[in-house]
């Protein structure tokens, strides 16, 4: 059973589509697995258990220069590697045109379906063509966590009654942990993050209760804020080098917890099933935020969550661990 996972982006997203992957693999026999991906979380994609092939795609980028040369070699390399096996079941977990197309790119086997999300959920993108390619549409509640979106298209897909677990099939804390906790304060909206003088607050708590620091980062300005963080908090305050994502997955299975805004690397602290702490400051944890474990929780608060809030859950999350 070839089947096709195409979820584009972003990280966050990729993350939340792991467990549906991970219950297909479960309760479909012989399934195969490939997946459709932007490039960038490819990596990440690739170390998922029991995914055969991340095919990589640049659709972000081909949208800015559609028809230059470059965009167009490009697109026709990506249609080759597609095209290099035929799929029993193609699923879109995305729902927007550009999953849509991918999917009917595709290439079925015989008697093969393309299946797709039948209807538009709160706080989620959905575009006609989802309509359009899909064989068969997979009806969803339109409350729904992002996570339990994908798994029920699949199990729709399907016809298996969703597994108990909740397992995103990125491994778990390694064994060998360090005295670490990840402070996660980038995302790719300004108004997701949490105020520097929080961070500092919240980083001299942890440092005085023994933790030591970690700040990645992803982007120029992110790491600008990381190294401003990291001369106020001292020596034991480490900026990492910016790392691909599988190896920054890796690097954060190795800390004892983390603590960050709604961001893709906070999806991954939960994806490692680390001690987390999610802060929003949008009511909008029920449908982005940790799910299935005591080790794991968000916190809201308008305009945005107090450091004592924060710390609490911290608190307790780690006795939990």
């Amino acid at each position: 059973m070839n089947i096709l996972i195409v979820k584009l982006s972003s990280l966050g997203d990729v993350v939340h589509a792991m467990p549906a992957v991970q219950d297909v693999l479960a309760c479909v026999p012989q399934a195969r697995v490939d997946w459709v991906v932007e490039r960038g979380f490819a990596p990440l994609v690739q170390r998922c258990a029991g995914v055969q092939r991340a095919i990589p795609s640049d659709i972000r980028r081909w949208r800015k220069s559609p028809f230059s040369g470059e965009t167009r070699h490009a697109w026709r390399a990506f249609r080759n590697e597609l095209h290099q096996a035929q799929y029993d079941a193609v699923l879109d977990l995305q729902g927007l045109t550009k999953s849509a197309l991918v999917s009917h790119m595709a290439r079925l086997a015989p008697g093969g379906k393309r299946y797709a999300i039948g209807n538009r959920t709160e706080g989620s993108g959905y575009e006609a063509p989802t309509r359009w390619v899909a064989d068969i549409l997979v009806p969803v509640e339109t409350a729904i966590h992002a996570v339990q979106r994908s798994r029920a298209v699949c199990a729709g897909a399907f016809g298996y009654e969703l597994p108990a677990q909740i397992r995103y099939g990125l491994g778990t804390a390694a064994a060998d942990k360090q005295n670490t906790i990840a402070l996660v304060h980038g995302t790719s909206r300004a108004d997701k993050c949490w105020p520097e003088d929080h961070w500092l607050e919240l980083g001299r708590q942890l440092l005085a209760a023994g933790w030591d620091l970690a700040l990645p980062h992803g982007s120029d300005q992110e790491q600008m804020r990381s190294e401003h963080l990291a001369r106020a908090l001292g020596p034991r305050a480490e900026v990492w080098p910016r790392l691909p994502l599988d190896a920054l997955a890796e690097r954060m299975g190795r800390c004892a917890g983390c603590i960050g805004v709604d961001s893709g690397l906070s999806h991954i602290a939960v994806a490692l099933d680390l001690p987390h702490v999610q802060i929003y400051n949008f009511d909008t944890a029920w449908r982005t935020g940790p799910i299935g474990s005591p080790r794991q929780r968000s916190v809201y608060a308008d305009p945005t969550p107090s450091v004592a809030a924060v710390w609490d859950a911290w608190t307790g999350v780690a006795a939990a661990a």
